[in-house]
């Protein structure tokens, strides 16, 4: 049992667009209770003094490859054992942790590892963010991600598996929410590092989405598309999505019908970022350079567009792609910024919002919410990219608890 404790903030960012400052929050079994300039308690309760610092909620991360390193040589990651994926998955979700990302969703793990690390997570074996697992991906044949679509033919790509009619999609959905999975994935269109396929194609149809999509329904589970073309986008939308992923062409009927159907968009603007910056001097597959170059101006117009019709915005790093690492995930913010957004709805962005698209009681410093929380010397307001440095997230809390402490 966590004590009943008392926390003293200097500032204090509610991950709902609101700033107070010399202001108290109150938890008592890993929830916040109450939140008020001056609360009295007992003597006994334990007071934690960051009058100098700001508190804010943890950061969700909604779309994340937790057992993929970042390495460029895609296929050396294709290539791990059972064993090593597991090691690598629980390395990264204590530097996610320790970087101040209290939530993820997984968006995709060799052998289902991710939901046995949820697991280990959630029982206290190993530290780590509150996970939401995707587990297997379903794609075409030829599609994104499957084998068929250029890999070498020992290659089997263990985060997707292949569907082609509505039938087999929604049996392939009901074996994954089966085994455990919290969400499913479907690959509506091609993708950046695919070797086969090109990102602007069409992937499964809106028929295969909506079977597997009311099936997840059924079972009260939410649903993320791997979308990046328009006519994707669209499928998956009319097909009763949850989120698009990536989003790169947006048109305005996208838009529009982002908001009328309360869709969200998590743009991944690092995971283009990083692969154009590092390009093939340092290892990135040619066509992965060639195809995000192609979409780059595409997303950034898309973002801005989708932002001014007021569609929501989560933030997530799809980290795990090249040389996008696991614990560098606040650099989203600063990208979500420079693309037009203000470090508030940044802020709002990578807490309130991405708690809502998970459907977790966090990302929130208000009554009736997990106290899932950061300590932070620096304001991000001022300066998003203080959460960057993870010497400056001087405490992480989880439902209470103190996860990491820096002096």
């Amino acid at each position: 049992m966590i004590p009943m404790r008392k926390i003293k903030a200097g500032r204090l960012i509610d991950g709902t667009g609101g700033m107070h400052t010399d202001i108290e929050i109150l938890i008592d079994d890993g929830e916040i209770v109450e939140v008020a300039p001056d609360i009295q308690t007992d003597a006994d309760v334990e007071v934690l003094d960051f009058s100098s610092y700001t508190v804010m909620p943890g950061l969700v991360d909604a779309h994340l490859h937790i057992t993929s390193t970042g390495d460029p040589d895609l296929l050396k990651n294709l290539r791990q054992g059972v064993p090593y994926t597991t090691l690598v998955g629980a390395v990264q979700a204590k530097k996610t942790l320790q970087a101040g990302i209290t939530a993820v969703r997984d968006a995709g793990a060799g052998f289902r590892t991710a939901l046995d690390l949820k697991r280990a997570v959630g029982e206290g074996l190993h530290p780590g963010p509150r996970m939401m697992v995707s587990g297997q991906g379903l794609s075409i044949t030829g599609g994104h991600g499957d084998p068929a679509s250029g890999w070498p033919p020992e290659i089997e790509f263990r985060g997707r598996r292949t569907v082609d009619s509505p039938d087999e999609a929604r049996k392939a959905a009901r074996e994954e929410l089966a085994a455990g999975a919290d969400c499913i994935k479907l690959i509506a269109t091609g993708g950046v590092m695919s070797m086969g396929t090109d990102h602007t194609t069409r992937g499964l149809t809106e028929e295969e989405m909506r079977a597997a999509i009311e099936e997840a329904e059924n079972r009260k589970k939410r649903t993320l598309a791997h979308a990046q073309a328009t006519k994707g986008i669209k499928n998956a939308i009319r097909a009763g999505i949850d989120s698009i992923e990536h989003g790169f062409w947006l048109d305005d009927e996208a838009v529009e019908m982002m908001v009328e159907n309360d869709v969200y968009l998590v743009p991944t603007l690092a995971a283009v970022y990083h692969i154009i910056e590092a390009g093939t001097d340092e290892g990135v597959p040619p066509h992965a350079v060639e195809k995000a170059k192609i979409g780059r101006d595409a997303h950034i117009s898309s973002f801005e567009r989708a932002l001014k019709a007021g569609v929501k915005i989560a933030m997530g790093t799809d980290a795990g792609t090249p040389f996008n690492r696991h614990g560098q995930n606040a650099f989203e913010l600063e990208l979500m910024v420079d693309a037009g957004m203000t470090p508030m709805q940044a802020v709002a962005a990578s807490t309130s919002v991405g708690a809502e698209l998970l459907d977790i009681q966090a990302g929130q410093i208000r009554e009736g919410y997990l106290a899932d929380m950061l300590v932070v010397d620096g304001d991000p307001l001022e300066d998003v990219t203080c959460l960057q440095d993870v010497e400056s997230i001087k405490a992480v809390m989880v439902e209470g608890e103190v996860k990491v402490q820096r002096s």
